[in-house]
């Protein structure tokens, strides 16, 4: 007894010490989450001088739920030290929700703050921002002479069509140069005024028109660059299709290959004649596509031949089959269902799953519909199976009959005595019935797959 109500004295200061020990971080969360409460607020102040109101409504909205929900951290704290005692719950319930309360304020304050990072420190370096944008913009501008004459160099030799993408890069350059040249002016004047949002406003469109105009112009130098890579690959995808096709002769009596061999053949004759202005871009995508066609039409039919498809009559027997176990399990099953357990109908509700896919894909019952060759083998995978699991259905049906039959001196219990079982007249000749028709339709199934 004394061991007893050690232990309780033990767990009850394990307690108290937990307690005392939330007590001190809910204290210290509070005065935390009120310090960056503070400190924020200066942030904020700065921010707007950098960004305006407008800019920084997210982090004053936060600033004002972050000052309502520490109200009730305070109140909350304020009841566990005011004069009415308290019980360890109720001083534990709000520890608890004060900590939650404070790091939720932590939390939702370096998330606004954060968004604001960024912008701040753009607006505290827009001068040196802004003389980058001039110097790009100068840069950009000295770059467009020599973009037109690359324009004109691939135009003699690439189509309108293949050119279409970039013809226009110098022109749309040009007027986004002036632009970002015009927000860099509107937005130093804007910032001399004190018109900070304006003023960043102002940047940020120039910053962007800047980008976008050197991408436009990075454009052409690049096209210029990959046109002759795919030049490169198409010719090498040329002599491929040509092997392919050469490959593949064997085979054109297949209608599949025939087919994918004249995509092919006709791919080929629309290439551009040398000498003549391409779009080699258009030209290695269509070839490519039909190259790749050809490759998985051939590869299909060679593995065909390897492995031949199943005949349609093959498929057919075997879901016939299968329809013969199931409409036997199933009739032993419905009639002794008192009886019948789990695994026997899970087998059987699996088994009539697979039945019902079969049926899906057109092969229900008594349906003339042709099996299509790509779906055969698996069609004929999915009858076997399906006929094993409603046999097995059936084994695991005849098992709990059998164990489930009252030794009442009439069959001498499972599987003998008097009359030979259930086939001495009761119940129907439900045992020795079951056990034939599962013997004739296992050994029915394994002489079938033999025959396939």
């Amino acid at each position: 007894m004394a061991g007893f109500w050690g232990a309780r004295k033990k767990e009850r200061a394990e307690l108290a010490a937990q307690d005392a020990e939330l007590g001190r971080r809910a204290d210290a969360a509070l005065v935390a989450a009120d310090e960056r409460l503070r400190t924020t607020d200066d942030e904020l102040t700065f921010a707007e001088l950098e960004l305006g109101r407008d800019a920084t409504r997210g982090l004053r909205d936060a600033l004002g739920a972050v000052r309502l929900h520490l109200g009730e951290a305070f109140h909350l704290n304020q009841l566990n030290n005011d004069e009415i005692p308290d019980t360890p719950e109720e001083a534990r319930t709000r520890n608890a929700r004060i900590i939650q309360l404070c790091d939720w304020a932590q939390d939702l304050l370096d998330d606004r703050l954060q968004a604001l990072a960024e912008p701040v420190a753009r607006a505290r370096r827009a001068p040196e921002i802004i003389d980058g944008i001039r110097r790009d913009v100068e840069r950009d501008a000295a770059r467009i002479p020599r973009i037109e004459v690359t324009l004109e160099r691939l135009s003699r030799r690439y189509s309108p069509d293949a050119l279409r993408k970039i013809s226009g890069n110098t022109t749309e350059a040009a007027q986004l140069l002036e632009f970002a040249t015009h927000g860099a002016d509107v937005s130093t004047a804007r910032r001399e005024s004190g018109q900070r949002e304006q003023a960043n406003l102002a940047l940020e469109t120039a910053i962007e028109a800047a980008r976008r105009a050197t991408t436009l112009l990075d454009a052409v130098d690049t096209f210029e660059v990959e046109a002759l890579r795919a030049e490169s690959t198409l010719d090498a995808i040329v002599d491929d299709s040509r092997e392919d096709l050469a490959a593949a002769r064997d085979l054109r009596e297949l209608p599949a290959v025939a087919a994918a061999m004249t995509t092919l053949e006709k791919e080929l004759g629309a290439l551009a004649p040398a000498g003549e202005k391409s779009d080699p871009f258009t030209e290695l995508t269509r070839l490519r596509e039909a190259n790749a066609a050809l490759d998985a039409v051939v590869d299909k039919a060679r593995e065909r031949a390897a492995r031949p498809v199943p005949p349609e009559a093959h498929v057919r027997h075997a879901v016939d089959d299968a329809d013969r176990q199931l409409g036997v399990a199933r009739s032993v099953i419905s009639g002794h269902r008192g009886w019948i357990g789990a695994e026997a109908r899970t087998r059987l509700a699996e088994a009539e799953r697979i039945r019902l896919d079969l049926a899906t894909r057109g092969l229900a019952a008594g349906s003339a519909q042709p099996i299509a060759e790509d779906d055969r083998e698996q069609a004929l995978a999915d009858a076997r199976r399906c006929g094993m699991l409603a046999a097995e259905a059936l084994q695991f049906a005849q098992r709990d009959i059998d164990s489930s039959r009252p030794d009442d001196g009439w069959g001498g219990g499972p599987g003998g005595g008097q009359g030979g079982g259930w086939g001495g007249g009761r119940r129907g000749g439900g045992g020795d019935i079951a056990s034939g028709i599962l013997g004739g339709l296992v050994i029915g199934s394994l002489l079938d797959g033999m025959f396939d």
